[in-house]
């Protein structure tokens, strides 16, 4: 801006402006009256570098290269991009005792978790053991985060099972589900490393929370409503995934319900909430949860053995197949009429596994004090799903339950996968033929003991309580999942999410601000009942870029407030508005709609004998107001770096 500062020694009387005022003046100290600086002016190329490095570079992780010697860089990009060799270099053997027997806990709840999941999905029980072996080796080398625990994961598991099963029953046609299975685990990996290729993990943020936790409480219902077929020892049981056409089917074959089944499967679902619950009230006694299911397991096939449970109505697993994950990339299939289905299938159950595994990452990260590269662990969990659709796994990421007891069993590095991995892989050669008669029905108690974690009731209330725009999004995208279908639950997640972005985005907040006695603060008057108005002055702070999507809208929004100024001035008697002062400290960027909309409203203004003041524009506001022309129209007089300056301005030229 170019101008000279002057020097307000004090605000004229209150009789200079007005005969009557009902709120007491501002005492202020004498003010020197700045110019505003417009930055200086950038190439093209240094604001496009600049602006791409903020959007895709924000953690600059190429700092760490900077001014060292050609091996040096060579060294820090092999860990990099392989994390292993970065704590592999420091390993010893204090660490491997932690991590051994983190490993060890965690493939005790892998293991049958792995198994039921799969089931969850519609997939061979084995394939869920192909899951928990080959992607934890591909992480344990690629992956950033110490604690999280990889393998399949229940809500992923519910969204590509009720996908695909819409298309293609995994009864009558095993082969060609299996093939979209694993060419959609395909995809989703593709998509994953992609996004962090890319570097657009931003994207998966646009499920937020609130609706997050609807839709997976959702889900968490539907799943365990599900298991009541193998809960209950239904044959028939139907396909969909809605709430009601569940219940209605669990009703109408009530004749198959086998009692049986019944008391075995709540006996241990009782005793598996049992274990959940010490752990949870007891933090130390973790391994009581961890162990919970794979003792389930052992007692009900021993049980199942003994009393010759499929005599009796209990159905079991019956053989799985011995040895290691077969090679599945003849089973990938880029063509034909399902194509688009499990390119779709894909995408959206890795969106939901990406968004999982990340979340739970950056929870035991920040419990540990260290930061995970987002994506990074995005390239990691694409990779290991590409790899593993090609070793007959399908969707996994980052488990909760299972980072859970990882963390709490005290691991220190990503071995602890490497160690239940190989769990898996001993329990897959030699201990197949122990699971034959494991029951279905334990399986079922697993995957409701399993999900009703998801289930946050406190989160919800808290919602309520803090927020019921969130607590209404959440409450959307839950009965979304339970009344209508898991997909249909996740589309209105993500569609309140953009819903809500585009609120804040097309409707920003403005404020009246008013003077704290005896400071020359301006706050807001509904937060600060201390602060007062400014006689003849309307101060109003906007509270958001000014852009396209909300310039007329904020036009016509501060002109409504200026309306209302001048109506409460009239019935209160007060002195006549003369100034508006936009406060525009939190207005980060403008764009060509939103200058012309300050250009309009200041034409309005200047009509109606009303003077319009911008105070604060920061750097690239300042330059871009400058640039387009708007800065010569306001004038540098109507240009201010405080509203105390403003104020004091305006009110030297009224007294002079």
């Amino acid at each position: 801006m170019v101008g000279s500062s002057n020097r307000v020694e004090s605000f004229p009387d209150a009789t200079d402006l007005e005969a009557s005022q009902p709120f007491p003046t501002p005492s202020l100290t004498p003010l020197q009256v700045h110019s505003v600086s417009v930055p200086q002016e950038k190439t093209t190329f240094q604001s496009l570098k600049q602006r791409l490095g903020e959007v895709f570079f924000p953690d600059d992780p190429l700092h760490q290269f900077k001014n060292k010697s050609f091996l040096r860089k060579m060294v820090l990009g092999l860990h990099y991009f392989f994390p292993i060799f970065q704590w592999g270099s420091d390993y010893h053997l204090k660490l491997l005792k932690s991590d051994a027997i983190s490993g060890v806990t965690i493939a005790s709840l892998a293991i049958p978790q792995g198994i039921s999941y799969a089931k969850l999905a519609g997939l061979p029980p084995i394939v869920g053991l192909y899951s928990s072996f080959v992607p934890p080796l591909i992480y344990s080398v690629l992956g950033s985060s110490r604690d999280l625990a990889v393998g399949p994961v229940s809500i992923a598991s519910l969204v590509m099972g009720s996908m695909l099963r819409d298309v293609v029953s995994p009864d009558k046609e095993p082969t060609l589900y299996l093939q979209l299975a694993f060419t959609a685990t395909f995809f989703a990996g593709v998509f994953q490393a992609s996004l962090g290729l890319l570097r657009l993990g931003f994207i998966v943020d646009f499920l937020s929370k609130p609706t997050l936790t609807g839709f997976m409480g959702g889900a968490a219902i539907i799943v365990s409503l599900q298991q009541l077929k193998g809960l209950l020892g239904i044959v028939h049981f139907t396909t969909k995934m809605g709430f009601i056409p569940v219940m209605q089917s669990v009703f109408e074959n009530r004749t198959e319900w086998a009692w049986q089944t019944v008391v075995m499967g709540l006996s241990f679902l009782a005793f598996l909430l049992i274990a959940r619950h010490i752990s949870l009230r007891r933090p130390k006694l973790f391994w009581v949860s961890a162990a919970a299911p794979l003792t389930s397991v052992i007692l009900s096939t021993i049980l199942s053995f003994v009393f010759k449970a499929p005599n009796h109505g209990i159905k079991t697993i019956g053989h799985l197949q011995e040895g290691v994950n077969p090679p599945s990339v003849n089973m990938l299939d880029f063509g034909g009429p399902y194509l688009n289905l499990a390119i779709k299938t894909g995408i959206i159950t890795g969106i939901l596994a990406l968004t999982e595994g990340m979340a739970v990452g950056r929870t035991f990260a920040s419990l540990k004090n260290y930061q995970i590269d987002g994506n990074k662990e995005m390239v990691a969990i694409g990779a290991m799903n590409m790899a593993g659709s090609c070793a007959s796994c399908y969707v996994t990421t980052g488990s909760f339950s299972r980072s859970a007891v990882n963390y709490n069993a005290g691991c220190k590095t990503a071995l602890s996968n490497i160690v239940m991995a190989s769990a898996v892989l001993f329990t897959m050669l030699f201990l197949m033929p122990l699971f034959y008669y494991t029951p279905n029905v334990m399986l079922s108690a697993i995957i409701i003991a399993a999900v009703i974690g998801l289930i946050d009731v406190r989160g919800a209330f808290l919602l309520w309580k803090v927020d019921k725009f969130d607590f209404l999004a959440c409450m959307s995208a839950f009965f979304g999942v339970l009344l209508i279908s898991v997909q249909m639950g996740l589309a209105i997640a993500v569609g309140i999410s953009l819903f809500k972005i585009l609120i804040h985005a097309t409707r920003p907040n403005t404020v009246v601000l008013g003077n704290v006695p005896g400071t020359n603060s301006y706050r807001n008057l509904a937060q600060y009942r201390e602060a007062v108005r400014v006689p003849s002055f309307l101060i109003l702070g906007i509270e958001s870029p000014i852009y396209f999507t909300n310039s007329m809208y904020l036009q016509e929004r501060i002109l409504r407030w200026v309306r209302e100024e001048e109506d409460r001035i009239t019935k209160s008697n007060e002195s006549s508005l003369k100034c508006i002062v936009l406060d525009m400290a939190a207005v980060t960027a403008v764009d060509t709609n939103g200058m012309e909309a300050l250009s309009e409203l200041k034409k309005t203004l200047d009509k109606r004998s009303l003077d319009l003041v911008l105070v604060n524009p920061v750097g690239e506001v300042a330059q871009k107001l400058s640039r387009s022309g708007t800065w010569e129209l306001f004038g540098s007089e109507h240009i201010y770096m405080t509203v105390g300056e403003a104020i004091a301005a305006a009110s030297y030229k009224c007294q002079t």
